[in-house]
């Protein structure tokens, strides 16, 4: 199982970013997907995730409005579009994909793969 994460870098404040999470190794249709982030000295907080069959979830209230998540069953790939990013954004961020399949999961002990993470830095 892999999951390889790309796309983070570094950006000044109200400019945009667009992370992706590509996997190979499992059933990437029957899994939800999820983006994480880890700010220095913070713990690992849920951002968003996205149903096996598609449904968004944005579920931190300081992104909502700025972030998307979307998936394509073509590509194996989940991808969190960030807009309007402030300095409070800077972490790492990670894509996991659920444990069980076909369940809607948010909290980071139900996923069972992980990628790499992928620093992005939002200059003021």
């Amino acid at each position: 199982v892999q999951l390889q994460a790309s796309g983070g870098g570094l950006v000044q404040a109200g400019g945009s970013l667009t992370l992706s999470c590509t996997a190979s190794g499992i059933n990437f249709d029957e899994k939800s997907m999820g983006w994480f982030r880890q700010a220095p000295g913070k713990e690992r907080e849920f951002v968003a995730g996205i149903t096996y069959t598609g449904r968004p979830t944005v579920s931190l209230d300081s992104v909502k409005g700025r972030f998307s998540v979307s998936r394509s069953r073509a590509r194996n790939t989940m991808y969190l579009q960030m807009n309007s990013l402030r300095p409070e954004d800077t972490a790492v961020y990670y894509c996991a994909a659920s444990s069980r399949s076909f369940y809607f999961e948010r909290t980071p002990g139900h996923f069972g793969s992980w990628g790499q993470g992928t620093q992005v830095t939002v200059s003021s």
